[in-house]
């Protein structure tokens, strides 16, 4: 059977419209990041008499004490480790997972993807408490420890799918060589799950970059203030002045954007999973 041109065709121009659809809330952030104050409300979806690039100096300067610069070096510190953290947890647990074949691995399984289920958000004040008393609230290593705990279960959830479609021939031809099973892990088995490594990476740097709830509550008011955060107190000192609220916004999904954009063809081999 032949395609018809026009079918194909029609295809394209749907996901030409859909793809400049999606660059419509872009396109409208940046031009209101670069407008003087007096043609917000004046013409808010027009493109701006005259570019006011002082606008992104005066929201990186920041507010409340902490800098555009700061914060998004806060946000950097918590992301790196809590990605490094969640990728070295969850690709050994869900390693013996599901090299394990006996009941015992099949109950551990079920016990994380059930704390994919369960929202987070029941157990924010006992968490916060018990963090408070051992020192780990409004510092970095705090929230790297909670989201690690908060992301390891889907990253088993990954990771373990992915360990079951790898044969087992690597591991016995290294076995009859002599290698240790940490050392099997760490010359074979890791490097082969590259693909997955790509997707935990991204789903958790972009969840932890963005997310707005768990940093307010155990960053807001210390110098460890994230980018999520700075932007809250930035709203609500300048809720008139949106050009200056846009640009704060534009500078800080700029890095989470590039770095989905560079790994998204990892993302996508992890979710087919399996290795040629």
């Amino acid at each position: 059977m032949t395609r018809s041109p026009f079918a194909m065709y029609g295809r394209e121009l749907g996901a030409l419209a859909l793809a400049l659809l999606w660059c419509v809330p872009f396109y409208y952030l940046a031009i209101v990041s670069l407008k003087p104050t007096t043609e917000i409300f004046a013409d808010p979806v027009g493109f701006p008499d005259r570019l006011e690039f002082a606008n992104y100096a005066e929201a990186w300067a920041g507010t409340m004490g902490v800098s555009l610069g700061k914060a998004m070096l806060n946000s950097l510190i918590v992301t790196v480790g809590s990605v490094l953290s969640v990728i070295l947890i969850g690709s050994v647990t869900a390693y013996v997972i599901a090299r394990n074949g006996r009941r015992m691995g099949t109950l551990m399984y079920f016990f994380f993807v059930a704390g994919i289920i369960l929202p987070h958000q029941l157990s924010v004040v006992p968490l916060y408490s018990a963090m408070r008393q051992i020192g780990l609230v409004g510092n970095h290593l705090g929230l790297i420890v909670l989201y690690s705990g908060l992301m390891t279960p889907m990253s088993v959830f990954l990771y373990s799918g992915f360990v079951r479609t790898l044969p087992a021939d690597y591991e016995e031809a290294a076995e009859v060589d002599g290698a240790s099973r940490g050392r099997i892990f760490r010359m074979v088995i890791f490097p082969l799950l590259a693909p997955v490594t790509g997707t935990v990476a991204v789903m958790v740097g972009m969840v932890v970059w963005n997310d707005f709830f768990i940093q307010l509550i155990f960053l807001s008011g210390s110098p460890a203030q994230t980018l999520p955060v700075a932007i809250y107190g930035f709203v609500g000192e300048f809720s008139a002045r949106w050009n200056l609220v846009f640009a704060a916004v534009f500078v800080s999904i700029a890095p989470i954007l590039a770095f989905y954009l560079f790994a998204q063809r990892q993302l996508i081999q992890g979710f087919t999973g399996g290795i040629k």
